[in-house]
């Protein structure tokens, strides 16, 4: 049986409600496309902001670099937070971030966190972001970032 705290099933009706300007839908799986420039990359963007109750579940990651191969950082990271600490969901290197190339949670030169960890719930109110990580990323134009999450209540 599922906990009603993750999928309000038989609980009546969906949780839903706006939380600080935000429609948030508790338990449902949504997918979002996130066209991130290199320089909001390069200085870190925030992918699902933090809102007060809710904890992000991060179903799958997907990337492909536009208007060029990623080159000069090392990687272009997924971070969240758990238990009071920054966490790597997500870590495609440069090798992977080839022009219009669809980069996959288990693909070659990409790397998630131990037993599934990358999966799990966050922590309440906090957010996903995106970073390079190292030096600065050049050449790309944009990073499409694909997220399939789910809002968990917290």
């Amino acid at each position: 049986m599922a906990d009603s705290k993750l999928y309000p099933i038989g609980t009546g009706a969906l949780k839903s409600r706006t939380i600080s300007g935000l429609f948030v839908e508790f338990g449902v799986i949504k997918c979002q496309r996130t066209r991130v420039t290199l320089v909001q990359l390069n200085a870190g963007f925030t992918l699902l902001p933090a809102r007060p109750g809710v904890k992000w579940q991060i179903l799958d990651m997907r990337m492909i670099a536009v208007g060029g191969a990623a080159t000069t950082a090392d990687s272009a990271d997924i971070a969240g937070t758990r238990a009071g600490s920054a966490v790597l969901l997500f870590v495609p290197l440069v090798a992977a971030l080839t022009r219009s190339a669809l980069v996959r949670t288990m693909a070659a030169n990409t790397s998630i966190l131990a037993d599934g960890a990358s999966f799990t719930p966050l922590d309440v109110n906090t957010p996903v972001t995106v970073k390079t990580a190292g030096t600065a990323m050049t050449v790309l134009t944009n990073l499409d970032v694909f997220l399939h999450y789910m809002a968990v209540q917290g």
